[in-house]
């Protein structure tokens, strides 16, 4: 059982977990790249999921002998083409605006810790209406390895004043839960593209189908 009252501050992913943003980023990618002829599918993309851009575009240059514009040019077209999609089609996941606001009202203090550059984690922010909840925002394009490492939710925590011990993350992909244990943290999945037995989710101290689940559990979690 996980009491909240344990708990200082709530990290949320933001990719598949607030937004159903993971197939956006696959159209994103797989278009930025049909130019190429680089077969860019569905299912590599779902492997790469929580990663950050710039990290997996330089996987997949190492992988097919790229020979196109460098990694950083790529990173601008795949996040441009991305940003349009979610501003103009991206949804916010069920239960994202009661959960927030639960744990806001428990006391709670929230952070969004995501592998996605500052600007794309605005135009959500602004799209969904969620700086009320917020008391900091935080990409892992600040910090010097992406998820699985746990630098980007150390650094959440410590901007909020929080040890990383009382902080809850949630997360959808395997990737951040690493990260969240990593940092010593209570991670609560909510995979997306992810099957929810999958060894990378199952490794979460909870499982939950939908943030609505969060949402009708009470004051804790069993």
């Amino acid at each position: 059982m996980i009491d909240l009252s344990r708990y200082s501050a709530a990290i949320f992913d933001m990719d598949g977990l607030l937004i159903d943003s993971e197939p956006l980023w696959q159209d994103a990618e797989i278009a930025t790249y049909a130019p190429f002829d680089v077969p860019v599918t569905r299912e590599l993309c779902r492997a790469t999921a929580g990663r950050r851009i710039d990290e997996v575009l330089a996987l997949w240059h190492e992988r097919f002998d790229w020979q196109g514009p460098p990694v950083e040019e790529m990173v601008e077209r795949v996040l441009a083409e991305v940003t349009r999609l979610i501003v103009d089609k991206g949804e916010a996941l069920p239960g994202v605006h009661a959960t927030m606001q639960r744990l806001r009202e428990s006391g709670m203090k929230l952070a969004i810790a995501s592998s996605s550059p500052p600007p794309l984690i605005e135009a959500v922010v602004r799209k969904f209406e969620l700086a009320e909840f917020l008391h900091i925002t935080h990409s892992g394009i600040h910090e010097p390895r992406g998820k699985p490492h746990p630098a980007v939710f150390l650094t959440a925590a410590k901007k909020l004043g929080v040890e990383p011990n009382r902080c809850l993350v949630f997360e959808d992909a395997p990737a951040g839960v690493a990260a969240g244990k990593a940092a010593g943290m209570t991670v609560i999945a909510v995979p997306s593209v992810f099957a929810p037995d999958e060894p990378g989710i199952q490794a979460a101290d909870r499982v939950l189908n939908s943030l609505l689940e969060f949402e009708a559990t009470g004051p804790t979690i069993d």
